[in-house]
C-alpha cells in the first residue's frame, strides 16, 4: 500500500509516518518500480502499535524501547513493566499539576461575577497585576 493508504488506515499523518521512519520506529518499506514506498501489513501493525502508545502519551523513546521488546518477544518483560510505571508517574504528576491549575483558576474565577464592565473586572485586574510582577488571587507569591 502507498503511504496515503497507510495514513488513512491508521489515522496517522503522512509526515508523521515519514518522521517515524527517519527515527527508526518504522522499518523502511520496499520501493516500487516508480520509486513509491510500498508498505506491507507489518508496517500497518507497527504503526498502529506506535499510534496506540502515543495515544497513551508515551514518549517516543519509550515507544522505541517497547518496539524492541515486540521485536524480541523472548526477552524478559520487567523493563516493559518499568516503562509503564514511569508513564504512570508522569501522568500522576500531570494530574497533580492540573489539579493545582484548576484550584488557581477557581480562585481567580471567584473574584468576578461578570456583571460589570471590563475596567471593574477583578479577574482582569488580577491578571494585569500578575503581568506587572505583583501577587494575584491565583498566585499569592509572584512566579
Amino acid at each position: 500500500m502507498q503511504i496515503k493508504e497507510l495514513s488513512s488506515a491508521t489515522g496517522v499523518d503522512v509526515e508523521t509516518i515519514r518522521f517515524y521512519e527517519k527515527q527508526g520506529l518504522l522499518p523502511e518499506p520496499a520501493r516500487r518500480d516508480n520509486g513509491y514506498r510500498d508498505y506491507a501489513q507489518q508496517h500497518l501493525e507497527r504503526l498502529s502499535f506506535i499510534r496506540h502508545c502515543r495515544a497513551l502519551d508515551m514518549p517516543l523513546a519509550a515507544v522505541q524501547r517497547l518496539l524492541g521488546f515486540v521485536d524480541a518477544p523472548d526477552a524478559h518483560c520487567a523493563d516493559v513493566d518499568q516503562l509503564v510505571d514511569e508513564q504512570l508517574e508522569r501522568v500522576r504528576a500531570r494530574l497533580n499539576s492540573m489539579r493545582a491549575l484548576e484550584k488557581q483558576l477557581l480562585q481567580l474565577r471567584a473574584r468576578c461575577s461578570g456583571t460589570h464592565d471590563g475596567k471593574h473586572c477583578a479577574i482582569l485586574t488580577d491578571l494585569v497585576s500578575a503581568a506587572h510582577g505583583e501577587a494575584c488571587a491565583c498566585h499569592s507569591v509572584v512566579l
